[in-house]
Formats: structure tokens, sequence, C-alpha cells
């Protein structure tokens, strides 16, 4: 089974995208992975990512889905895989369709932007190890500090209050319109998140049949 997962930056997109995973055997590939491993390998869509990331402007979409199809090509995605993060504007829709790509179903998870505000900013990282925590949800035992590296952990430019709040306007200006793409196909699907993520993710499974 292809799958899409849609929802707001934060709305738990990964953590489902890992549940599906598990379920159906397929892999999860998530834009950021793939955008950070092909500049890494410096690849020729690698070398163009990071030109653009650098820059804080928008990964292109001819470099996006260059990087995609060379994914998709390998032989863990032939029963199927999830994109995570990826369409994220309804021209990016269309060019996957026009790779031949078939989505079989997307999964929107819904989340409110109020509560989004709260999760993400509440959101640390260690600087070492990478392990991520929660001011509220999964504080760290020592404030400030990675249990498990002793690193420090801090808040990510991507979670700060301002940068969350442009974030949601931009996913609700480029990537919400998706809905409409995929409810007129008929594959659209979606899962009201719930305070447990494992409530969240029954609601998930059911949706893909899983």
């Amino acid at each position: 089974m292809n799958l899409i997962l849609l929802g707001a930056p934060g709305a738990g997109k990964g953590t489902q995208a890992e549940v599906i995973s598990e379920a159906l055997s397929i892999p999860q590939i998530s834009t950021g992975n793939i955008l950070r491993e092909a500049v890494k390998n410096g690849t020729e869509f690698g070398l163009k990512a990071k030109a653009a990331m650098e820059s804080g402007a928008l990964v292109s979409d001819e470099v996006v889905i260059g990087i995609l199809k060379d994914r998709i090509a390998q032989d863990d995605c032939k029963n199927g895989f999830i994109l995570d993060g990826f369409p994220r504007t309804v021209p990016q829709a269309e060019a996957l369709e026009g790779m031949g790509v078939n989505i079989d179903k997307v999964v929107e998870i819904y989340v409110p932007d109020e509560t989004i505000s709260k999760r993400l900013s509440g959101r640390r990282v260690c600087e070492g190890c990478g392990a991520s925590y929660h001011t509220d949800f999964k504080p760290s035992r020592v404030a400030g500090k990675c249990d498990k590296c002793g690193g420090n952990t801090v808040i990510r430019k991507d979670d700060e209050p301002a940068t969350v709040l442009e974030r949601l306007k931009v996913y609700h200006e480029q990537t919400a319109p998706l809905k409409d793409f995929y409810a007129k196909r008929g594959k659209l699907e979606t899962v009201i998140g719930q305070e447990e993520v494992s409530e969240t993710s029954k609601l998930t499974l059911k949706a893909v049949g899983a």
C-alpha cells in the first residue's frame, strides 16, 4: 500500500508513520531524512537541496522529486511506502501523479493549531545525540541535559514560538489544499489526533485497514 500522511507540523505524522510502517512492514519515507541523506552523500540533487536550505529557501519540487524517485526505486519499497512530509503542495501532488506514482490512501492527522503551538514550543532536542524531550510531556531527568549522553538539550529554531506560527501559516496556505485534491480522488481519510498517542494510533491503523 502506497500511503501519504498529511498534517500540520507537530501533528504527530512521524509517530503515526512509524506505527503504520511496523504494522504493514513498509518503509516510512520522511522527506527531511532523505534530503539530509542526499545532502550528506553529496548527490547531484543533494547539493542543490543544500544550497536552498542554507539560503533559507524551500527546496524546489524538481529536486525533492528527484531525491524521492531514487528512494522509492529501492527494493524495500516494492510492497509500498509511507510518504511523510511530501507532497507539500498541489503542484507536487500533480508531479507525483505525473511520475506515475500511484497513491492508495492519504491519511490526515488533524490537531488544532493551539495544541500544536503548545507541543512544539516545549520540544527540546539534544545537541549531542539528537534525542528529543518535551518540557511538559517528556522532560529530561535534569533540566537542559540529555538522559542518554549528558549533552545540552536546546530548542530548535523550527520550534521557537514565532517560527511555529509561521510554519502553521505556510501549512494552511500551501499544504492544506491537498485535502481537497485527494478528497476529490476518493483517497482522503481524516484521523482526529487524540490526547493519548496510542488512541491516535488505533484510529490511524483503522484508517489504513491494518
